[in-house]
């Protein structure tokens, strides 16, 4: 998850990605493949720029090379991940391992990426497999992952007097209510102005309905932004809350005005109630509040304020998927990086993010939702055929449904910066997505 505004991502998102595959540098030569001498030299693009840039990739390449000592390993963090990986995908210049982009269609998998094995041997041993498969065939292995759901201040609520996490959408109202009556902080932030994490909520896809095809769902219903149904409406809840928060006055003043960095000290300090984050973001708050001398305890993570018959579930689910570029010259040697950054770095745990190893184990705050009853799901694996149609309905629909336009524009109806309401808004966003979902249909 990269942790810098993206501020072209809307675009890239709403357009399907047009991608053409060049002829593999290395894969002409038969002895250049995964399971090949474990040498050479690698450069792995990652969207992880703050971690190249502090150093601890380089701490982990000194870790790998005690194992594979004749492995030179070199790091490119790539701002605008999405956005820049598009264009680099049209040539043969993307290193030898990185993370496969958002807008890469399962069916391109093969142009760009070595193929890893049998989808279905991974599946045993790792978590989140259905995020890179193509045709059987695993292209990439997920970094680690994260439960979906909502971060908050604890000292924030109990000042408030909130005394029990809201498991619905009135129940999550009134408690943002008694935030603003009863503190000084901003109830709800939604870092509006970067943009990025404003598609932090379609984690929670499935989550409301106990969905584990949720993607697929809304991909299958013609009118995902429609109340109740029987399938597909998790985004009705998801976008819903957003709009009545805002209308309600529940958010920050000015939206235009937000800042990502900022708003993790503002939150340590107990200056925010609560942001719609992945659980990743749980440890960085806590270090932000390490660095200003505020409790790190304070932070908490709940599930969307939803339920079916009193019971709560949390979607988990994985972050960037790491693959072997089709054109590298070492393949065996990046293989070997991903197989020992996923299983034996630490990097999940460092990060405070869920192992993609299923059996190690899991971070504090799994433990804390599980100890509050709620059921985490995973998504998936989608149908065959069906791995990218949610994407390709969104695209066609000029809807960046991962990107920040159409909630940015959410937002700013809802606090009247801009004409129309809710039910206008939802209808408009049907209209287009049921056209897309026709077409593909075809």
């Amino acid at each position: 998850m990269a942790k810098k505004a993206v501020a072209a991502a809307a675009a890239i998102a709403a357009a399907a990605i047009v991608l053409s595959g060049c002829s593999a540098g290395g894969a002409n030569d038969p002895e250049n493949t995964i399971d090949g001498e474990v040498k050479g030299e690698i450069t792995v693009l990652t969207n992880r720029t703050d971690r190249v840039d502090d150093g601890t990739f380089e701490t982990y390449a000194k870790e790998f090379n005690k194992k594979y000592p004749d492995v030179k390993v070199k790091f490119e963090g790539v701002d605008d991940y999405d956005n820049a990986m598009k264009t680099r995908l049209n040539g043969d210049k993307y290193g030898d391992v990185l993370a496969i982009p958002a807008q890469v269609k399962p069916g391109q998998y093969d142009q760009f990426f070595e193929p890893l094995g049998k989808t279905s041997d991974f599946a045993e041993k790792y978590r989140w497999t259905e995020k890179a498969t193509s045709g059987g065939e695993q292209f990439g292995i997920v970094t680690a992952g994260s439960a979906n759901g909502i971060l908050y201040n604890k000292a924030v609520f109990e000042k408030a007097g909130v005394t029990e996490l809201p498991k619905t959408e009135d129940e999550w109202l009134a408690a943002m209510k008694k935030v603003k009556q009863s503190t000084d902080a901003v109830p709800l932030y939604t870092n509006y102005k970067d943009g990025w994490p404003l598609g932090q909520y379609n984690g929670s896809i499935g989550a409301i309905t106990n969905d584990v095809n949720g993607g697929v769902s809304m991909a299958e219903n013609d009118a995902p932004w429609t109340e109740g149904g029987e399938k597909g409406t998790d985004i009705y809840a998801l976008d819903s809350l957003m709009y009545d928060t805002v209308a309600a006055g529940l958010t920050e003043s000015d939206p235009l005005s937000t800042d990502w960095e900022g708003s993790k000290t503002q939150i340590a300090e107990g200056k925010i109630g609560a942001m719609i984050l992945g659980s990743w973001a749980v440890i960085q708050m806590k270090q932000a509040a390490e660095k200003v001398g505020a409790n790190p305890d304070d932070i908490g993570y709940m599930a969307w304020p939803s339920n079916i018959d009193g019971k709560q579930y949390a979607v988990t689910d994985g972050d960037y998927a790491l693959a072997v570029s089709k054109h590298s010259k070492s393949k065996a040697a990046a293989w070997a990086w991903i197989q020992w950054f996923v299983e034996e770095s630490g990097y999940a745990e460092n990060e405070g993010m869920i192992n993609t190893v299923k059996d190690a184990d899991a971070p504090s705050y799994l433990t804390d939702l599980q100890d509050a009853g709620v059921e985490l799901i995973s998504p998936a694996l989608a149908p065959e055929g069906k791995e990218s149609l949610q994407k390709d309905i969104a695209n066609d629909a000029g809807i960046d449904l991962f990107g920040q336009v159409y909630r940015q524009k959410l937002i700013d109806i809802a606090r009247g910066a801009a004409d129309g309401d809710k039910d206008s808004y939802f209808a408009e966003l049907n209209k287009k997505w049921g056209a897309a979902a026709e077409k593909n249909a075809e």
